[in-house]
């Protein structure tokens, strides 16, 4: 055996929905499990299941069937992490959260230009503990509880129905779901824009993005292909350090440290969480990495995560770029005329040829430098390095927490950006 750990994760959940008013059943989720795995010969086993350790590394061992070319990184963190939160969740009671969202509901259903014909107010909290030790000495336990609440709405006005959603989740206790009725007044004002809202123009134009749209965009476009996994397949159209990819005015960052969304202390491969710089001032210096791509691109690891005991790959965490220097008033009078997109309703990216397609939740059009009519259905395309040499950043960034897949897990993180001023093709969505 080349190389064994174990990683025990426990967790448990809470869910709580009011859709239209109704509560729903709440939904509690309890785990334990252990992921055993084993580098045997350059090739993988692995072995999931509540087993002692000696029985689950000889399971392990045994599934390490064939021979490869895998090899991992040597760690020595050691260590123990609790994130405390202010208000634990287990202080208040389930009906006490349950009023809470009503409450909610009832300020959601407020009387707007149209009709409000369909809410949905979910609550959610879980609490992580991962404890992880391997063969070099390796020894780490953490605990991370998260706390947050999703608000959507539908409004209807002359037969058209509008939908919008925000949300709130942090790295943190009971005490996050506080600003819950600033997500409120923000759907209620977005609603009233769409439901005026116009089709959208369509061709090549300045783009205006907030730091939503900007940070999805920072995390699809530029975030998957900086991932080694990516890399290493040919499959990123970032393929080698040290190249220029974007304006002298870029920077971009993944800090797993940061209290956002997508915090960890310790990776899920044992590795202490550190910020890590990717494009320096345009200069790609570096990638994310776990243990194995570390290995074989002479890299730092830190970025192994893995939802519940699912094999750790290579994943974002707080991926962000960084502020500018200018206000939004600015950046609107340099763009003259065009649009300014917001929120995000999804969409596509190609990490092999940095293609990508968003839709925005909604927008305006800039006319001399000022908003004018609001728009709506929008689509928003272009090549992610042609976009990153020629970008105007603003001042102050921001963050909005979601949850990644990839390879079919899912895991807690947040995008960051300020807002940003970019030339791009903007056409209608579906």
């Amino acid at each position: 055996m080349e190389f064994g750990d174990v990683r025990t994760v426990e967790s448990r959940n809470l869910t709580l929905t009011v859709d239209n008013g109704k509560l729903e059943k709440p939904k509690f989720e309890t785990f334990r499990g252990k992921l055993f795995r084993v580098l045997k010969n350059g090739f993988w086993g692995y072995c999931s299941g509540n087993f002692s350790n000696s029985e689950g590394f000889k399971i392990a061992e045994r599934n390490a069937v064939g021979t490869g070319e895998s090899e991992v990184v040597e760690v020595n963190s050691r260590g123990k992490y609790e994130l405390k939160p202010k208000i634990s969740v287990d202080d208040i009671s389930l009906e006490e959260k349950a009023s809470f969202l009503k409450e909610i509901e009832s300020h959601l259903k407020r009387p707007i230009s149209g009709e409000i014909v369909n809410t949905r107010i979910v609550y959610m909290e879980n609490v992580r503990r991962v404890e992880y030790e391997d063969v070099f000495g390796c020894e780490v336990c953490y605990t991370v509880p998260r706390t947050g609440v999703i608000v959507q709405a539908v409004a209807r006005k002359n037969g058209e129905l509008q939908f919008c959603s925000k949300r709130l989740l942090k790295p943190a206790g009971y005490e996050c779901v506080e600003g819950a009725f600033e997500l409120v007044d923000e759907v209620l004002e977005i609603l009233e824009s769409l439901l005026k809202a116009k089709k959208p123009p369509a061709g090549e134009m300045n783009v205006v993005m907030d730091p939503v749209l900007a940070g999805v965009f920072v995390h699809e476009a530029f975030g998957h292909a900086a991932e080694a996994d990516h890399v290493l397949q040919g499959a990123s159209v970032l393929s080698k350090l040290g190249e220029k990819v974007a304006g002298e005015n870029v920077t971009i960052c993944d800090d797993p440290t940061l209290k956002e969304f997508g915090f960890y202390p310790f990776d899920d491969e044992g590795v202490e969480a550190k910020k890590r710089v990717l494009v320096r001032e345009g200069v790609l210096v570096d990638y994310l990495h776990s243990r194995e791509t570390a290995a074989k691109l002479n890299g730092k690891p830190g970025n192994g995560r893995a939802q519940s005991t699912l094999e750790p790959i290579v994943r974002m965490s707080n991926t962000y770029i960084e502020a500018g220097d200018y206000s939004l008033d600015e950046l609107l009078e340099e763009a003259k005329n065009g649009v300014f997109l917001a929120g995000t309703r999804g969409g596509e990216t190609n990490p092999a040829t940095g293609y990508f397609q968003f839709s925005a939740q909604y927008g305006y059009l800039i006319e001399g430098g000022e908003f004018r009519e609001p728009i709506r259905d929008v689509a928003l395309s272009g090549n992610t390095l042609k976009i990153l040499k020629n970008v105007k950043l603003g001042k102050e960034v921001a963050f909005d927490p979601g949850f990644c897949g990839k390879a079919g897990q899912l895991v807690p993180v947040s995008d960051g950006a300020p807002h940003i001023l970019a030339k791009a093709r903007v056409g209608g969505a579906n």
